[in-house]
């Protein structure tokens, strides 16, 4: 078994459920954008890709609609969407454990960092990441390929086979393929299994507890 050393861990899926704060979120965007969604199952694809890829896939936005469609989203999402939100089971338990073991963690995720660091201060948990990594808010560094390597940039001390990438849709876990490093897909996210399977990650979980025995032994 490999022994890593730095554990990049997505935010939305994987360390939280922000499913109601997104989702509403969204709901609010296209309501500005004159298209009414009433059902928010519809729109959980909008957790864990940028927005600037979802918005323009899911609604055919041009790129000046899909930029209006982000403001408004982000008008109620930094009003109240990012609290409806909530730590998975046994995650603060994991981080916890894998402070003990003296690993370094990192925050990589596709929404901006700024909200991330929020969102991560509201769980009391931004004390376990040596560092927190998102996008820019003008929509640069937005796909975890960029991130990742980003990320790996800053602990070049390092080598890739020292990180492991954690996340629960495709685009973790292509990123992590993408500049050399492992992945472990998890299922208890958004991502289906069907997602996951076909992105071929290193290892697949189904639970927040299963981390464990992959990181720690």
């Amino acid at each position: 078994m490999n022994t890593y050393k730095v554990i990049l861990f997505d935010l939305d899926g994987t360390l939280s459920d922000p499913k109601i704060g997104i989702t509403k979120s969204v709901q609010f965007a296209l309501k500005k954008m004159n298209i009414i969604e009433t059902d928010l199952d519809t729109l959980v694809n909008f957790i864990g890709p940028p927005l600037q890829v979802t918005f323009p896939e899911f609604y055919h936005f041009d790129e000046k609609e899909t930029e209006k469609a982000i403001q408004y989203y982000r008008v109620r999402f930094q009003e109240k969407g990012m609290f409806e939100n909530e730590l998975y089971p046994h995650v603060t338990t994991l981080l916890k454990a894998l402070k003990k073991q003296q690993l370094t963690l990192v925050v990589a995720t596709s929404k901006p960092t700024i909200f991330a660091e929020q969102i991560l201060n509201y769980f009391q948990i931004a004390h376990y990441f040596e560092l927190i990594v998102g996008s820019n808010l003008d929509g640069t560094r937005n796909s975890k390929t960029e991130i990742i390597q980003y990320i790996l940039g800053i602990y070049q001390e390092y080598q890739p086979s020292d990180f492991i990438m954690i996340g629960d849709r495709k685009h973790d876990i292509i990123g992590a393929k993408n500049v050399g490093v492992h992945s472990i897909g998890v299922t208890y996210g958004y991502g289906s299994e069907e997602e996951i399977n076909l992105a071929k990650p290193t290892y697949i979980v189904k639970h927040v507890n299963d981390l464990g025995s992959i990181l720690i032994g």
